[in-house]
């Protein structure tokens, strides 16, 4: 007596799609604010991060929240990794820059010396420096240029001395305790021209251009 063939069953099983159940506050929010600060818009983003343009305005507006898959291409999207994007290497709301730590540039040749007192984490909207320029000196070379994001504004705080602001051809004294604010993505640089030495203070914010 032959028994029937009884053909084994195929089981298909589905990976479990894991969701951020728990996303960080203002996930959506910090999205937005670095793809406006990257100067993105959302086709563009979606093209970066193979993410749809709708998916990623809900996920800005809070709509919906995104796998960990979707929320990895977002972040190679923004050119970020998945834990700086959900800020799981930062310490809490409150970054900590010390003295000893903060980061240094400028140019000798040049009389300029600058140090960053923010943190060099990515997704900062703004950045705070203090300049030193001895008598003479100038920002800007070509060796030492000012690399600020389309769309950024600048605010400089003269703390001692007076220095000349280039902006777009348009040249603007200042002196101690003067505050200026110009559109950083224009050719610009300052100078000092006089015998003394000069410092000011300059926060650079992201994606903040006037229309």
């Amino acid at each position: 007596m032959h028994r029937a063939h009884i053909p084994h069953a195929s089981v298909i099983t589905y990976a479990r799609m894991v969701t951020l159940s728990d996303p960080p506050p203002a996930l959506g929010a910090r999205v937005k604010a670095l793809r406006e600060s990257g100067s993105l818009s959302l086709r563009e983003l979606a093209q970066r991060s193979g993410v749809s343009a709708p998916m990623l305005s809900q996920v800005e507006r809070g709509e919906t929240s995104p796998t960990l898959t979707v929320a990895a291409r977002i972040a190679a999207g923004l050119e970020l990794s998945l834990s700086q994007l959900l800020r799981l290497d930062e310490d809490g709301a409150v970054t900590v820059v010390r003295a000893d730590e903060r980061r240094h540039g400028g140019s000798a040749r040049r009389g300029h010396h600058f140090e960053v007192l923010t943190s060099a984490q990515p997704g900062q909207r703004a950045e705070l420096s203090r300049h030193t320029l001895a008598p003479g000196g100038a920002t800007g070379a070509v060796d030492d240029p000012p690399m600020h994001e389309p769309g950024s504004r600048e605010t400089a705080l003269i703390e001692r001395g007076s220095v000349t602001l280039v902006c777009d051809g348009q040249r603007y004294e200042l002196c101690e305790g003067d505050c200026v604010t110009f559109d950083a993505d224009l050719p610009h640089h300052f100078e000092n021209p006089t015998a003394a030495d000069a410092a000011f203070l300059a926060v650079v914010s992201a994606g903040l251009r006037r229309s």
